[in-house]
């Protein structure tokens, strides 16, 4: 398994939990809408899978590791198998849509001529070709989204935390993107997709994890 969480309790101070006995798992190349209202700590669920917040008490492991164990090293070759989606997509207006793309692996320290065709390729099935050398700040919404799905689909991971991507686009964008997730899906990716848009995802159903008052229930 990618990830599972066993009997997890999470409080912030000495406040209630705020999530509550959670037990479920991510399989590879597996897919789930991650639904709940605002507030019921769907972002939080994502940050421990991406072992940057700790469980209060039970245990979650990533990639085997339990996350309350991993020191610095291992939680960094761990987010290196995982690709992350937010909300406010975090492109750089500095650099161009290819370079924003490119980030990740020019950080790895590798070389252009090994990414370049990669790189290109990817902007092209995410739609953007003919804007890869313009910066983000004349993009439009949906344009930065798929940006940000292409620099966080370069790096190949196993498994991809996208919190609510479709949250800034029209409902016929964000079923387009959501196709995009599916078929990347299809070849192994493994997804966990936040949402409130319970009209999307009666139109593409897929497993979904539900969060409600603290607790988590599994449908389909």
């Amino acid at each position: 398994m990618l990830v599972r969480f066993e009997n997890v309790g999470l409080r912030y101070g000495v406040g209630s939990e705020l999530l509550r006995d959670l037990s479920f798992e991510i399989a590879p190349s597996s897919f789930q809408f991650l639904s709940g209202p605002s507030g019921s700590g769907k972002t939080t669920l994502l940050r421990m899978m991406l072992a940057s917040l700790k469980p209060t008490r039970g245990m979650v492991q990533v990639f085997g590791q339990d996350v309350a164990r991993m020191d610095k090293d291992q939680v960094t070759a761990v987010r290196r198998k995982i690709g992350i989606v937010l909300q406010d997509f975090r492109l750089l207006d500095h650099l161009t849509t290819y370079e924003n793309v490119a980030l990740p692996l020019r950080v790895q320290g590798k070389s252009e001529d090994s990414y370049r065709p990669e790189v290109i390729e990817l902007l092209r099935w995410v739609g953007l070709g003919d804007r890869m050398h313009v910066p983000p700040v004349i993009l439009s919404g949906g344009e930065k989204q798929r940006a940000a799905i292409a620099r966080a689909l370069i790096v190949r991971p196993q498994l991809l935390l996208a919190d609510e991507p479709t949250g800034n686009v029209d409902p016929a964008l964000a079923k387009r993107l959501v196709r995009l997730f599916i078929e990347l899906n299809k070849l192994g990716t493994a997804i966990v997709m936040a949402t409130h848009d319970w009209a999307l995802m009666e139109q593409i159903p897929q497993r979904r994890l539900v969060l409600s008052d603290g607790r988590l229930r599994i449908e389909g």
